[in-house]
């Protein structure tokens, strides 16, 4: 038999090799076949790039002054969006030093850095190099999440490819350099540079710029605040970079990096202080626009003027401390048990903040802050708390060394001992022909009690409400002249436990009283007599057409006493009606928002107070509703600038104009102080009272406790509101009467004045010697007040 031969080991090999050959093609095939779909598939998930074309920037939401200064600023991310032509070329170079050197020369995806990254895992196990580019970045920052996985990685490889193939790199460059997180609120270069140096971009140092450009890789462990070391090592390393890649020479590396950070915190650069504006415009922009008003970068300009609302503010200040001072120091100071300042803090409410007694001497008191200025108080600055001890104890007996206590600066620059008011106040002032806000403050201090009394209190306007009644009067057919016997009244009403006797403030009775009279003389029981002939109906409609709520108005006669209730910003509202000519306007705060870009997109066109604006001129929608005639408006305008000429307000004659007006306003036991008053082209309310409605105390009355603030304000502000002259309607004229009873005299009779009327009211009768009334009690029918 033939013996068969064994197959040769090399034909086997050769056959192995070709069947791997073969499954490997297959496999490749179908590797690359399904990676082709899957990429594919991939593509389509991937979002879309020409959405950075039109990137929304997160920016915080700015509010403004009229005259730009910033309020108030609200939102979690500060950033400052620049042009990458403002970003100086070193501080480019040190972002693209510390991220990525090869930029310019990849194409979105540096193999090279891709490939140290995944040989680094392969070693360790561990993700330590990123190997992610500026452009990678960006894609992840504005297309992608921050979740770490391999898929993510991969889809943004592919973005960064599409990005650099659409855009530029300084357009990629700029994206990036305004999104990417800093640390401490901050995004973006512009932002960094503000935060930790509190200097625009193009004003930092070399090694100012390292410690920016080191913060991108991790915020919070490069920090130079939280972590100062290793933002040091950061930034040397930043700087040890630019210096081998030639960006900058030997003689500048060697002084930036042996120079001292300086990095600090900045605060907010707030130019004007108003909180309880600010917190009025953050409620109305987020009623319009939600939670992203906080990160659409607006501009929010207000309607309030810097000097105006600052005048306010120490208005409202000084006014309160005047108060507290007239009833007394409260107790002893804080007594600090150790011998150096480490109690005292930066503790500062209002006008006022804590200080250190170093030292107490003959001529005064010596005291430092807590950031160690030392300050002098005068005895005369302290006398005040010394006359509420105990008779014949100087102040300096109860103020010793090491003591801490409140002081405050006064005008005139001396430092005075004080305290933190218990009372409260507000204020408030309209420009009257349009309603904008010119100030407002709604508390002592925003942060000491973010109650806004201004706009939220309700609190009963006393006496200030009495011009209402009168206007209704006035429509009535009553004239400044008419007749109205102040004398006692006594209400029966079967619900309350005693019958109503109300009272003047004096306590004393005038008998026959003309109108005018009455009203500057704030008398109770006329105005309880007025409102009575009229009718409480008619009262609370007139009331209703400047602008107060029906709830607002009690129907009983009590309304002649101002018992209903109101905020100042109300009050200051109404009384823009006698100031405007008679229109009723709507206050407002918000002039206009802009976006980030700047433009406009909301501007304010309030309906307008104007006497002689032809219908045509302000058109109909722009044009403010008559609340009252002309006519009315100039009777009622002119008794109350009798107020202050010869009535309750006398003290606002120092100001030396005469175009001033406004009513005091007192309420039952001095529980609220008011005055509400205007000169040209500003109305203004001012309030003082407790929070709990407890009385101010004997001889508190709106003209002691609530008219400083309002004289101090226009003293302040008064140059810019020239005076005008009151014009007289047509249908007004002037008649020479008998003030007793408010009939014709001849223009030769002594005693007689004279007197404004409407041509319908004018007297026509001449007028007869009278006897004098008797005064006494009347009684009116029964009358729920209450």
């Amino acid at each position: 038999m033939p013996i068969k031969k064994e197959p040769k080991p090399k034909s086997l090999i050769k056959t192995l090799i070709k069947w791997l050959a073969f499954f490997f093609m297959a496999f490749s095939s179908t590797f690359l076949i399904a990676s082709y779909f899957f990429l594919v598939e991939l593509d389509k998930e991937l979002p879309d790039i020409d959405q950075l074309q039109h990137v929304q920037y997160q920016m915080p939401l700015n509010i403004y002054s009229q005259d730009n200064l910033l309020i108030a600023q609200f939102g979690e991310k500060r950033r400052i969006p620049l042009a990458i032509g403002k970003i100086p070329d070193r501080q480019l170079k040190a972002f693209i030093a510390a991220e990525d050197d090869r930029f310019y020369k990849h194409n979105g995806v540096d193999f090279k850095g891709l490939a140290r990254a995944i040989k680094q895992l392969a070693l360790t196990g561990k993700k330590r190099q990123g190997g992610s580019t500026i452009t990678m970045q960006v894609a992840r920052n504005f297309l992608l999440s921050n979740e770490k996985t391999y898929l993510r990685k991969l889809k943004e490889i592919i973005l960064a490819l599409k990005i650099e193939r659409q855009y530029s790199k300084d357009q990629i460059l700029e994206l990036y350099l305004n999104k990417i997180y800093m640390g401490q609120r901050a995004y973006g270069a512009a932002a960094a540079a503000q935060t930790y140096y509190g200097k625009d971009i193009s004003e930092l140092a070399l090694h100012q710029q390292a410690m920016i450009a080191g913060l991108p890789k991790a915020p919070s462990i490069y920090n130079p605040i939280t972590n100062p070391q290793r933002a040091m090592e950061r930034r040397n390393y930043v700087l040890r970079r630019m210096l081998e890649l030639q960006y900058i020479g030997q003689r500048d590396y060697e002084l930036a990096i042996n120079a001292a950070d300086e990095s600090v915190i900045q605060p907010i650069d707030v130019e004007l202080p108003a909180p309880y504006i600010a917190e009025m415009v953050r409620q109305e922009i987020m009623s319009q626009y939600g939670e992203t008003a906080y990160t659409l970068g607006l501009k929010v300009y207000t309607t309030v003027p810097s000097q105006l609302q600052m005048a306010a503010d120490q208005a409202l200040q000084q006014t309160l401390h005047e108060y507290d001072e007239r009833h007394g120091y409260r107790g002893l100071p804080y007594k600090n048990t150790k011998k150096n300042n480490a109690q005292l803090e930066d503790n500062i409410i209002g006008d006022t903040r804590q200080a250190l007694i170093t030292a107490v001497s003959d001529s005064g008191v010596t005291a430092k802050l807590s950031d160690n200025t030392q300050i002098n108080i005068l005895w005369k600055n302290i006398e005040w708390a010394g006359a509420f001890r105990e008779k014949n104890i100087r102040a300096g007996r109860f103020l010793k060394s090491n003591d801490i206590i409140w002081v405050r600066q006064l005008p005139e620059k001396e430092w005075a001992l004080s305290q933190i008011p218990e009372a409260e106040a507000a204020f408030v002032a309209l420009n009257p022909n349009n309603g904008a806000i010119l100030a407002l403050c709604g508390g002592f201090d925003f942060q000491h009690s973010k109650y806004n009394r201004a706009t939220q209190s309700k609190r009963q306007p006393g006496s200030g409400f009495k011009p209402i009644i009168y206007t209704a009067a006035l429509e009535k057919g009553f004239t400044a002249a008419s007749i109205i016997n102040d004398a006692p009244i006594v209400i029966e009403d079967p619900s309350l436990e005693n019958d109503w006797r109300p009272v003047n403030y004096n306590r004393r009775f005038l008998g026959p009283t003309p109108l005018r009279v009455a009203l500057r003389e704030s008398i109770n029981l006329v105005s309880i007599r007025l409102l009575q002939e009229i009718g409480i109906s008619t009262a609370i409609d007139t009331a209703m057409r400047f602008g107060f709520d029906r709830e607002q108005l009690p129907g009983t006669l009590s309304l002649a006493l101002g018992s209903g209730y109101a905020s100042p910003l109300k009050m200051a509202s109404a009384y823009a009606v006698f100031a405007n000519g008679g229109f009723l306007i709507t206050p407002y705060l918000i002039e206009r928002i802009e976006d980030h870009q700047g433009k406009t997109l909301f501007q304010a066109s309030p309906p307008t107070a104007c006497n002689d604006c032809p219908e045509l001129d302000l058109g109909q929608n722009h044009r403010a509703p008559r609340a009252i005639s002309a006519k009315i408006n100039f009777l009622a305008n002119s008794l109350l600038r009798d107020v202050v000429q010869r009535g309750t307000a006398t003290q606002a004659k120092q100001l030396g104009r005469n175009d001033l007006a406004g009513k005091t306003g007192t309420t039952n036991e001095q529980r609220d102080a008011w005055f509400n008053g205007f000169a040209t082209d500003i109305v203004a309310s001012a309030w003082l009272g407790f929070d709990n409605s407890l009385p101010l105390g004997r001889g508190e009355t709106g003209g002691k406790a609530a008219l400083p603030m309002w004289i101090k304000f226009m003293k302040s502000v008064e140059q810019s509101f020239p005076e005008k002259p009151l014009l007289q309607p047509d249908g007004i004229v002037q008649a020479y009467i008998n003030p007793a009873d408010g009939l014709l005299l001849e223009p030769n009779q002594k005693g007689g004045i004279w007197e404004y009327f409407t041509e319908e009211t004018v007297p026509t009768a001449a007028s007869a010697p009278q006897a004098e009334e008797m005064i006494d009690e009347e009684h009116f029918p029964e009358e729920a007040l209450f």
